[in-house]
C-alpha cells in the first residue's frame, strides 16, 4: 500500500477540546475513548461523551478556582483518572496544564511553581505532603484527588457539584496550552512551551509511527509527567478517535503489564527499552496477546537482541521511534521504511537531516548533529520556545535549523542511525536526566567537595547516573559514604535522578579555564574496558 503524504494546512484558531473531543463526544458519543484500570481492580470504561461531560466540570472546577485564560496550572498526579479530565479542563478554558511526574520532591516543586509563576496546584495523597512542605504559606490554589484534605479543594466534591462549563476558549494556533519542564546540560530545567495547535501535529505520530485508527485502544505505559504521555497518552489517540488504555499502579511491574496485554483488547503498546528488556525476561512463551498488533518503543535506543526475543515469543516487531519534548514524532520505522537497530526514516511532513557545523546536509555515513528545517516554515508540532529564556532558545537554532542536541547518521538508503548525545544530559531508562541538578544535590552533602555526573553504561536501562566525587577534608571512602549519599540525593530531588554508580575520586579532569571536563569521564565510562563494570 503507497503511504498517503501528511498535508499540513494549521488552522488560525484552534481548540483541541472543542476541534476533536467535543466533535466525537457529537458525532460518535458512544465510542470508547478511555478504558481505566487501576491495581484495585477498579475499571472504568467512558465514552467520548462521558469524558467531554467530565471535562467541563474539570473546567468548571479549575475557573472555581480562580483559574484563568492564559494562567498556568501544575498538574502532578500519575496515572489517577481525573488526569485526562483535567488535562482538557485546562485546554476548555484556554489555560496552560503543566504537567509532572509524582516523585517531584519539594525543592523541586517549589521551583516550578515559581518559574512557571503557577496559580493552582492539583494532587494526589502520594504528593501532598510534599507539595505543602515546598508551598508553605503560599497562597497558590489547591485541588486535592482523592478525598478531602485540610487547607485543599477537595476535587471529587467540586467537581460532583460543579455546573459544566459549557464555554471553550477560541484560542490561537499559537496561544501556549502545554508547559514541559525539561532537564537540560546546565541550570534548572527549561520551560518547554507547546501552543494550541501543537496536539494536531500529533497526526504524524498517530498515522506514521502508532498506526491508529477508529477501533484501536492504544496502551502508553508512560509516566503522565512526561511529555510521552502527551503523545500516546492523550493527543495522538484521540487524533484518530483511537481508545486510550490507562493503569494506575504504584511503581512499574512489567508481569502485571503482560497480564493486562492479555486480558484487556490493547492493540497497540508503547513501552521504553527498559521495559521491553523486563518482559522478555519473563516467560513470554506462556502468553497469548490475541488482540496486540503494533509495539512501539522509544526514549533510548533498543537492543536489536531484545527486539529479536520479542518477535520470537509474541511473533511481532517493536518499531523505534524518536522525537523529543520539543517536538512531535521525528523518525520512525514503519510500514515500508524499517530497519533493525535504526531509527528509522523522518516521518512525512518532516525535514530531519544530519548536519555539519555549517548547517550542510551531510553525506551518507558522516556523524553530525540531528536537525529539523525550519527555514521557510515551522514544522508541525515545533515548540514556542523556552518560557522566559531567550538566549536558551536561540541557542537550539543554527543556520535555519533546530538542532535536537542528539548525533546520528544516515545509511545509504536514507535510515537514520543513532549515535549519543551531542550534550551531557543522561538517558536513563526513558528518563532525562541533567547533570547539573545531581551535582547540586550532592554538593550540599558536608562530605562533597566538588563533583561530576556523568551516563554509564547498564544493560538494563541503556545507561545510569554515575557520579565521580571528590572528598571534602576529614571524609574517608565507603560503602556506607555510597549509600548515604546516594539516599541524600535521592530525598533531595526526584529520586529517579539518584546516581546509582558513585566513585571516589582524587581530582576531576577540568579545562584551563576550571570546567570539568564530563566528557572525558563519560568516554572512560563508554570504552571497552569499562563497560563490564
Amino acid at each position: 500500500m503507497t503511504e498517503q503524504p501528511f498535508e499540513w494546512t494549521p488552522p488560525v484558531r484552534t481548540n483541541f477540546a472543542r476541534d476533536r473531543m467535543q466533535r466525537f463526544a457529537r458525532e460518535r458519543g458512544a465510542d470508547r475513548a478511555l478504558l481505566w484500570v487501576d491495581a484495585g481492580g477498579r475499571v472504568e470504561d467512558i465514552s467520548f461523551a462521558a469524558l467531554d461531560a467530565r471535562a467541563a466540570k474539570a473546567a468548571a472546577v479549575l475557573k472555581g478556582a480562580g483559574v484563568k485564560r492564559g494562567d498556568t496550572v501544575l498538574i502532578l498526579l500519575a496515572r489517577e483518572l481525573e488526569w485526562w479530565e483535567l488535562m482538557l479542563g485546562c485546554l476548555r478554558l484556554g489555560a496552560i496544564a503543566s504537567p509532572g511526574t509524582v516523585q517531584l520532591m519539594p525543592k523541586d516543586i517549589a521551583y516550578r511553581r515559581a518559574a512557571a509563576k503557577a496559580v493552582c496546584v492539583i494532587v494526589g495523597a502520594d504528593i501532598a505532603d510534599r507539595v505543602d512542605t515546598a508551598l508553605t504559606g503560599d497562597p497558590i490554589a489547591r485541588l486535592h484527588i482523592g478525598g478531602p484534605r485540610a487547607g485543599w479543594g477537595d476535587y471529587s466534591a467540586l467537581a460532583a457539584q460543579a455546573e459544566p462549563s459549557e464555554a471553550i476558549a477560541d484560542t490561537a494556533f499559537d496561544d501556549p496550552a502545554l508547559c514541559y519542564f525539561t532537564s537540560g546540560t546546565t541550570g534548572n530545567p527549561k520551560m518547554t512551551i507547546h501552543g494550541a495547535g501543537y496536539p494536531l501535529a500529533h497526526e504524524i505520530t498517530a498515522r506514521y509511527w502508532l498506526d491508529l485508527g477508529p477501533g484501536d485502544l492504544m496502551w502508553n505505559v508512560s509516566d503522565t509527567g512526561w511529555a510521552k504521555a502527551a503523545w500516546s497518552s492523550l493527543f495522538a489517540p484521540w487524533m484518530m478517535g483511537a481508545g486510550i488504555f490507562a493503569y494506575h499502579a504504584p511503581g512499574f511491574d512489567g508481569e502485571a503489564v503482560l497480564g493486562l496485554l492479555g486480558t484487556y483488547p490493547v492493540t497497540t503498546l508503547c513501552a521504553p527499552p527498559t521495559a521491553y528488556r523486563m518482559f522478555v525476561r519473563s516467560d513470554l512463551g506462556t502468553r497469548r496477546f490475541e488482540t496486540l498488533r503494533r509495539c512501539v518503543s522509544a526514549g533510548e535506543p533498543l537492543n536489536p537482541e531484545v527486539i529479536d526475543l520479542w518477535r520470537a515469543a509474541t511473533g511481532l516487531s517493536i518499531h523505534d521511534g524518536y522525537g523529543q519534548t520539543e517536538t512531535v514524532m521525528l523518525c520512525c520505522n514503519r510500514a515500508g521504511a524499517e530497519r533493525q537497530g535504526a531509527m528509522g526514516k523522518p516521518a512525512p511532513g518532516i525535514d530531519l537531516a544530519v548536519i555539519g557545523e555549517g548547517g550542510q546536509r551531510l553525506p551518507p555515513g558522516e556523524e553530525g548533529d540531528i536537525a529539523l528545517r525550519v527555514a521557510g516554515r515551522r514544522p508541525p508540532g515545533l515548540f514556542l520556545g523556552y518560557r522566559d529564556d531567550d538566549a536558551r532558545t536561540a541557542s537550539v537554532f543554527r543556520d535555519g535549523w533546530y538542532l535536537t542536541g542528539d548525533r546520528a547518521f544516515v545509511d545509504e538508503d536514507g535510515f537514520f542511525w543513532f549515535v549519543g548525545r551531542a550534550d551531557d544530559v543522561i538517558l536513563s531508562a526513558g528518563y532525562r536526566i541533567g547533570p547539573f541538578e545531581v551535582e547540586s544535590a550532592l554538593f550540599e552533602h558536608p562530605a562533597v567537595a566538588e563533583s561530576a555526573v556523568v551516563a554509564s553504561p547498564d544493560p538494563t536501562r541503556g545507561e545510569v547516573v554515575k557520579a565521580f566525587v571528590v572528598l571534602a577534608s576529614g571524609h574517608g571512602a565507603s560503602d556506607a559514604l555510597v549509600e548515604e549519599l546516594q539516599t541524600h540525593v535521592k530525598s533531595t530531588t526526584a529520586p529517579y535522578k539518584y546516581p546509582r554508580k558513585i566513585e571516589f575520586v582524587a581530582t576531576l579532569p577540568k579545562t584551563v579555564s576550571g570546567k570539568i571536563r564530563r566528557k572525558e569521564l563519560r568516554e572512560q565510562e563508554w570504552s571497552g574496558e569499562n563497560r563490564r563494570n
